[in-house]
């Protein structure tokens, strides 16, 4: 079976994710640890700002299920009662489909953004680089691809592409009316904070600080922007200048803190400073928002503007959804057929098996026929025997809406005594 547990935006806090990421990070064998779980035979871990996922093939579901919730569970040190709240729990089709979503971005935060699909896909890697997945987690994961590929080719859902930084520029609009003569300090200089400052250049900036621990990273971000570029060592000074900060590092702990801005609070002379925070762990301490003129958002605040950006995409998503309908189909059938795979083998062998034992008791008399007569035998017996086994073989083959392909296989085994 194919198992999914997770948390996701929608089921849980930004800091329940936190200490789900951040317990999951603990060690590099996080997916020698999954497949160390009872009943887990192939795996992936995927997770992002939004949402923390384990995909498993298991052999052994309902043991495999619960030690994988124990183990989110213990990593983010979550009580049974915060675990039962938050975490979300999927099987075989409802599992396919809910990937085949989040690779379309279809349960994204912000519907049709671009991101996720290059997430899902360096989570592949990176588990395929560990050979963590086998035969179904593959096919699996290509289908995904394949999925969202037709999402984005068949339907308009990704025309004029949003995403968390671009409700975080639409946020910012919204504060200060316009961005024309603002001074942005974007701290971090990796995917997220180049595409917030690439919206921001559209949106009408022209002030911008790269802010970041590598400042050899910083200044090719900086010269795209035609910008300034910093170390963090300079970042407390660069804070005073600022009117928005979008902070979007990888940092484990607060880069921003609340006693910082208060030691710049009479340098700034009351200006607003309005603070985003897209990152996950957060990068601002939460407390800096009860300073005087500072308004602060994280990455759960962007989740209105992304409602409002999703009323001209709904009529998309419909068709997207039927779009991953049909893949999951596709899916499903596939794995079916996998599942009838070694019966089917099974039944030819023992039908080949039959009819060697057969032959070989004529021998004595068939060894008198003239040797065209004896390949007229073998062709006469070797039709009779798959016209035979056309029937259950295509049954187990077909997919059934009245029976489930494991009954068939198990019926099919029984009736012809394939295991002995």
């Amino acid at each position: 079976m194919i198992v999914l547990i997770g948390l996701n935006h929608k089921t849980a806090s930004i800091a329940v994710r936190e200490k789900i990421f951040a317990g999951c990070q603990e060690g590099n064998d996080l997916l020698a640890r999954l497949r160390s779980i009872n009943g887990v035979r192939e795996v992936l871990y995927l997770s992002t700002c939004n949402r923390v996922e384990i995909i498993a093939g298991s052999d052994e579901h309902g043991k495999a299920i619960k030690e994988l919730r124990d183990f989110l569970a213990q990593s983010g040190g979550l009580t049974a009662a915060e675990a039962a709240d938050c975490f979300y729990e999927y099987y075989d089709e409802d599992a396919v489909r809910h990937i085949f979503r989040v690779a379309s971005s279809l349960d994204s935060m912000v519907m049709g953004e671009t991101q996720i699909l290059g997430q899902v896909k360096e989570a592949y890697r990176q588990a395929l680089e560990q050979y963590a997945t086998g035969v179904v987690l593959n096919r699996l994961m290509h289908c995904s691809f394949r999925a969202a590929k037709r999402v984005r080719t068949e339907t308009a859902i990704a025309v004029n592409p949003v995403s968390v930084s671009y409700a975080a520029v639409e946020l910012a609009k919204k504060i200060f009316g316009s961005l024309d003569g603002k001074k942005i300090l974007l701290i971090g200089a990796g995917e997220m904070a180049e595409l917030t400052g690439t919206q921001l250049i559209e949106k009408g900036a022209q002030s911008i600080i790269v802010a970041n621990r590598s400042l050899a990273q910083a200044e090719l971000l900086a010269e795209k922007f035609h910008g300034e570029a910093v170390s963090l060592d300079a970042l407390e000074a660069k804070l005073i200048e600022a009117d928005i900060v979008i902070s979007s590092t990888g940092a484990p702990d607060h880069i921003v803190t609340a006693d910082m801005l208060r030691r710049i609070h009479h340098q700034r002379k009351n200006r607003l400073l309005f603070l985003i925070d897209i990152a996950v762990p957060r990068d601002i301490e939460p407390s800096a928002s009860s300073q005087e003129n500072v308004y602060l958002y994280n990455i759960d605040d962007l989740q209105d503007i992304a409602d409002e950006n999703m009323n001209a995409r709904k009529k998309e998503a419909i068709k997207a959804e039927m779009i991953v309908d049909e893949e999951v189909a596709r899916f499903v059938n596939w794995q079916k057929e996998l599942e009838s795979v070694p019966t089917i083998v099974s039944l030819r062998n023992k039908a080949e098996e039959i009819v060697k034992a057969e032959m070989d008791k004529a021998e004595g008399w068939m060894g008198n026929l003239k040797k065209e007569d004896q390949e007229k035998i073998d062709n006469l017996v070797n039709s009779i025997v798959n016209k035979v086994l056309h029937a259950p073989v295509s049954v187990l083959k077909e997919e059934s809406s009245d029976i489930s392909s494991r009954d068939i296989v198990a019926a099919v085994r029984r009736l012809f005594r394939l295991d002995g």
